[in-house]
């Protein structure tokens, strides 16, 4: 086998994610074929235990507070509710129990407490955890990684260019310095980003770039269509056609060869061909279950049906890395700091996000 590049550069990036669609698909057939099974996809469940009201002004989000959406917020989810969610997941097939929480970063206290037991609980279950919770410290990773954490997400979104098009109440160097701390526990690192935001193809090229020297790279990289939510800035975006998806899940697979390739949000977009010609392309992860945090996704039991036409096994837990140890909170090594860290509001203005927050405070007047 190659050795794996952290050296890709944009230029190299384009050129292939431009390749013969067919010259492309077989290109990143043969490395899957080199590094993975091809008939086995890791199958997660994304469970939201925090919705809704979440400072931040992400021009794709329905959970931003400043947005006007159909989005019913709820507090966190407690430790049992979030058992027999996982306990639910388990039985139809998933092997990870992915947890999101609509927070700008996590912040020590009893709500921390609280997910660090749900980590816990859902490690004793023999399934892996991930979480999504925002901007973490190292100490508050270190806590996540003792408790049992398998894997955390932290999206790029896209290029540090285009970010600024995004976003702008946190900086693109946190979203590296999140991935830093992950990185100096034993947790792997989960992180992709968002096609169909309005970005062109060299944005495209650029995330994978952001992604692919990052040494090690990631061990899962999300690569989600725009789902665009009536009321967020990005309402008007037109669907990304399927194409880019191949395109770009092909173009991730090749240089991120290890990298399990997750195809997230806008499945339901894909018919059963298209998400055929993703796995074939090297997409070897979904998410399962009826929603993504706030959007729509395909049923549990339509995919095992897809599974069944494709001969498609859902991937074991621990395959690719082992199971970690959960230490109990009494026996932590770690305490809370209640640290307060100064992540970047960089504040600059983004037209669009402005006009969305301005249509939203009127609907609230109404």
């Amino acid at each position: 086998m190659e050795s794996i590049r952290n050296n890709w550069t944009k230029e190299e990036i384009l050129e292939v994610y431009n390749k013969p669609l067919m010259e492309l698909l077989y290109d990143a057939a043969t490395v899957h074929r080199q590094y993975h099974d091809p008939n086995t996809v890791q199958v997660s469940t994304l469970l939201s235990i925090k919705t809704g009201g979440c400072p931040e002004d992400c021009g794709y989000c329905p959970q931003a507070a400043r947005y006007h959406t159909d989005i019913e917020g709820n507090d966190l989810m407690s430790v049992q509710q979030v058992k027999a969610q996982a306990l639910r997941a388990k039985a139809s097939g998933s092997s990870r129990v992915c947890m999101g929480a609509a927070w700008r970063n996590v912040k020590d206290g009893p709500e921390f407490n609280q997910v660090l037991e749900m980590v816990r609980t859902i490690n004793k279950l023999d399934m892996e955890v991930c979480c999504t919770l925002g901007m973490v410290t190292e100490n508050q990773a270190k806590r996540l990684a003792e408790a049992g954490l398998y894997a955390y997400n932290h999206n790029l979104d896209t290029s540090e260019e285009y970010y600024k098009e995004v976003i702008s109440t946190r900086g693109y160097e946190d979203r590296l310095e999140t991935i830093e701390n992950v990185r100096k526990t034993n947790v792997t690192v989960c992180s992709g980003g968002i096609i169909g935001m309005g970005e062109s193809v060299e944005d495209r090229a650029g995330m994978l770039v952001a992604l692919s020297t990052l040494s090690p790279q990631p061990e899962s990289v999300p690569i989600n269509a725009l789902v665009a939510v009536e009321g967020t800035p990005m309402e008007e975006e037109k669907p990304v056609e399927i194409w880019e998806m191949i395109r770009m899940v092909a173009t991730t697979r090749i240089v991120m060869p290890k990298t399990q390739v997750r195809l997230s949000a806008g499945r339901t977009e894909m018919n059963r061909e298209g998400q055929a010609m993703c796995f074939f392309a090297g997409a070897n992860s979904i998410f399962a279950g009826d929603k993504l945090l706030t959007t729509p996704n395909p049923d549990v039991n339509e995919d095992m049906e897809m599974f069944k036409q494709l001969g498609l096994q859902p991937q074991k837990a621990f395959v690719k890395a082992p199971q970690p140890e959960t230490i109990e909170a009494a026996d932590s090594q770690f305490e809370s700091l209640g640290e307060k860290p100064k992540w970047t509001r960089p504040e600059h203005t983004i037209e669009r996000n402005e006009a969305a927050k301005q249509k939203s405070s009127l609907a609230a007047k109404e």
